[in-house]
């Protein structure tokens, strides 16, 4: 499953337990009320169960077969709009709310706060903040059931702002090309442009299996687009080709910036390894990924990890974690790199990225400074919105939302950016979409989203140096080894490791020269000039291979 989705599905499931005492004691009085008999009581209680687990669709059938002899109960057409909600049959829903709520003025008070939900994805602000404050009058103050709602009603007062001072972009559906009429999310971009990796939850076949007791849709899958340079375009997407997806859910968070490493989340009960939610990586070998495995201990724990994304430096890996030490509920964390099977201790990056609720999808913008993740927090404009936060000396700053069109009252993000600044990438739940979720670009010509102020740059994107460090005698690649990049004045403007292969990767400015300098013990210095250019319509690319001698 996509982590993106599951933590939406589990801040539901938190929601309703919270109250679960409350509601019992709420149901208990009204079925006594309404005279359910005790074969539906014992229904009511199945369908509970199947409800906190996020099977809506068997805990709808059987919230529907105790309506039949009770078409009057409003709690019982209550959990039918909820569950309806749940799986987005969002007219469906309001109907039966709506109904709930003629039927008995006293109805359960989430009837009012669900359609204020419905309501706000509408894009009717107004009726939702009338129902969110109808629910927040509804409830006890001093028991804090009121703190949900008052992040809902911020969402509203954040959407009439936003929708009021759109930023300058122009904002794109893929098409056919990427997109389905099914849920497609989670763009995954290298950092030259040319490969976008995504989640589809579309059948590979006709008989495709589907999660029956879920929400119905068939199981998640890992597709991939490559960029046609001659024609502007990007070309039909498909499953990758490999030992990537399986029977089950599998869920892309991210492509390496060389394209070579795609990070995984798997969350299979089936699967001693992956249950619970860890995070795994799969390598390209001959145009090929092969079988995930797991990233390990200390990113993977046995608390809830859901993603990671690396550095373009290959130095620092970010990742999104439930383990203890946090300040809410899912919190980006990053650590170091040892050496190339070897991590440091993971640090929380605090409390001004990290807020008490869901921060997920994190990607590192090619720069190496600009961090874009999506929050439910009190600063969205509905659901989850995508923000940055950007690395001043060793902090980070207070998150900005990205702001209208990018963000909707929708779920929107995670979000990727091109190297060159030109284009962002993101999921979106927003109306006129071919499906559930679409991919989306955004033209940024005129508006930077790595600037504070917005103002484009002459130059406020990247250019890619890459290559590989190779033994002089051998001629094979040399792992582990540092490749320092020198400005003008002779000082290190950055550096990187190569990997398993010798190869290696980073985004540099461009327009300047560089040398390349690299030093390993028993091989005699390697230093290089190089003039890094700027492409006027794609990402420029530079290929330079160094070859060490060994000392005499």
């Amino acid at each position: 499953m996509n982590p993106f989705l599951y933590i939406y599905k589990r801040e539901i499931i938190i929601t309703i337990m919270k109250k679960f005492i409350t509601t019992l004691c709420f149901f208990a009085v009204l079925t006594s009320a309404m005279a359910l008999d005790a074969g539906d009581q014992v229904k009511m209680v199945l369908a509970k169960q199947k409800l906190y687990a996020g099977q809506y669709i068997g805990a709808l059938t059987i919230y529907k077969d105790v309506l039949q002899k009770n078409p009057e109960d409003a709690g019982v057409l209550y959990y039918i709009g909820y569950c309806q909600y749940e799986l987005k049959k969002f007219d469906l829903a309001t109907a039966s709310l709506k109904k709930a709520v003629s039927i008995n003025k006293d109805v359960k008070p989430e009837t009012h706060l669900v359609l204020g939900k419905i309501y706000l994805a509408d894009e009717k602000i107004d009726d939702a903040l009338a129902s969110f404050n109808t629910y927040k009058t509804s409830v006890s103050t001093k028991t804090g059931e009121t703190e949900d709602v008052d992040v809902y009603i911020s969402h509203c007062n954040n959407a009439k702002k936003y929708m009021a001072n759109p930023i300058n972009v122009k904002i794109n559906n893929l098409g056919e090309a990427i997109n389905s009429k099914y849920d497609d999310q989670s763009p995954c971009m290298s950092a030259d442009g040319r490969k976008l990796v995504f989640n589809t939850r579309r059948p590979e076949t006709t008989d495709s299996p589907v999660d029956v007791e879920g929400d119905g849709k068939f199981f998640q899958d890992i597709y991939i687009s490559n960029w046609d340079t001659i024609n502007k375009k990007w070309n039909t997407s498909e499953d990758v080709p490999g030992n990537v997806n399986t029977p089950a859910h599998d869920a892309c968070t991210s492509i390496s910036p060389d394209g070579k490493q795609i990070f995984i989340y798997k969350n299979d009960v089936n699967d001693n390894e992956s249950r619970g939610g860890d995070v795994f990586v799969s390598k390209i070998v001959n145009n090929k990924w092969k079988t995930p495995e797991s990233i390990g201990k200390p990113i993977n724990s046995t608390y809830w990890e859901g993603g990671a994304c690396v550095s373009p430096d290959g130095k620092t890996l970010y990742f999104i974690s439930e383990r203890n030490g946090g300040y809410g509920r899912a919190d980006i964390w990053m650590v170091n790199r040892i050496s190339k099977t070897e991590w440091g201790k993971p640090v929380n990056l605090g409390p001004e990225v990290n807020s008490a609720y869901d921060e997920v999808g994190a990607f590192l913008a090619p720069d190496g400074k600009t961090l874009f993740f999506s929050s439910n927090g009190k600063e969205s404009m509905g659901s989850y919105d995508i923000f940055k936060s950007t690395l001043e000396g060793q902090k980070w700053t207070k998150p900005v939302n990205v702001g209208f069109p990018i963000n909707t009252v929708q779920k929107d993000g995670p979000l990727v950016i091109s190297a060159d600044a030109q284009t962002a990438y993101f999921a979106s739940e927003r109306k006129g979409g071919l499906g559930e979720s679409d991919i989306y670009s955004a033209d940024l010509s005129n508006y930077s989203l790595l600037e504070k102020d917005g103002v484009r740059k002459t130059n406020s994107g990247l250019s890619i140096l890459k290559g590989t460090v190779r033994d002089g005698f051998e001629g094979s690649g040399i792992a582990s080894v540092e490749v320092q990049i020198l400005d003008q004045n002779g000082s290190v403007a950055a550096s990187t490791i190569t990997n398993e292969n010798g190869e290696y990767f980073i985004t540099l400015k461009g327009d300047v020269i560089y040398t390349i300098k690299v030093a390993k013990k028993g091989y005699k210095t390697a230093e290089e000039k190089v003039e890094l250019k700027v492409g006027k319509t794609d990402t420029f690319s530079l290929e330079k291979q160094i070859m060490l001698n060994k000392e005499k």
